[in-house]
C-alpha cells in the first residue's frame, strides 16, 4: 500500500479526519502498514506497549485472559484505533490482539502517536473522547459482572446442602 493511499484511508478515520493533507501524508509516511493472516497475534497481553494501531481493514479480536481462560472480549472494526491507552500510561498491554481474518493496520510508534497528539489538540480531544468512552462502556461490563456474581453468590447460598 503506498503512501498516498495510506492517506486517503487515514482522512477516514476520525480521530485524523480534520488534520491537513500535508499532516496525515506525514502520519502515513512515518507509520509502518503492516498485513496479518487470520489468526495472526498483533501483541500479547502483558507486552510493552510501544505504538498504537489503526485498523485500515478487516477485523480484530480482543482476546481476554482471566486466570488461564480466554476469551474474546470484543472485535474491533475499520478506522478504529486501538492500543492508545498502553502508550499514554506507559503500561503493559492488558489484552491480546488477534487478526479476525487478513487484516491491514497502520503501526504508529509511540513516539510520533504522542507528538501528534502534543501538536494537535482536536485529536487529543478525540484520543481522550474514545478513551472516555472506552472506560464507560468497561465501567458497564464490571457492573453487569458484580450482578451476575451476586446472582450466582444467591442461589449458591440458597441451594440445600447435600
Amino acid at each position: 500500500m503506498g503512501i498516498q493511499n495510506e492517506t486517503e484511508l487515514l482522512r477516514n478515520v476520525p480521530t485524523f479526519a480534520k488534520l491537513d493533507p500535508s499532516r496525515l501524508k506525514l502520519l502515513a509516511f512515518t507509520s509502518q502498514c503492516l498485513n496479518f493472516d487470520d489468526g495472526e497475534i498483533l501483541f500479547r497481553q502483558g507486552d510493552r506497549a510501544d505504538s498504537a494501531y489503526v485498523i485500515m481493514s478487516g477485523e480484530v479480536d480482543i482476546v481476554a485472559d482471566t486466570g488461564g481462560t480466554q476469551f474474546v472480549a470484543g472485535t474491533l472494526g475499520r478506522n478504529q484505533m486501538f492500543g492508545e491507552l498502553g502508550v499514554l500510561t506507559k503500561t503493559p498491554r492488558s489484552a491480546t490482539l488477534r487478526a479476525k481474518g487478513e487484516l491491514v493496520a497502520l503501526r504508529i510508534s509511540d513516539d510520533i502517536f504522542l507528538k501528534l497528539l502534543a501538536e494537535n489538540s482536536e485529536v487529543a480531544l478525540d484520543v481522550m473522547r474514545q478513551l472516555s468512552e472506552k472506560l464507560i462502556l468497561s465501567h458497564h461490563q464490571v457492573e453487569e459482572l458484580k450482578g451476575e456474581v451476586q446472582k450466582l453468590e444467591a442461589k449458591r447460598t440458597q441451594a440445600p446442602d447435600k
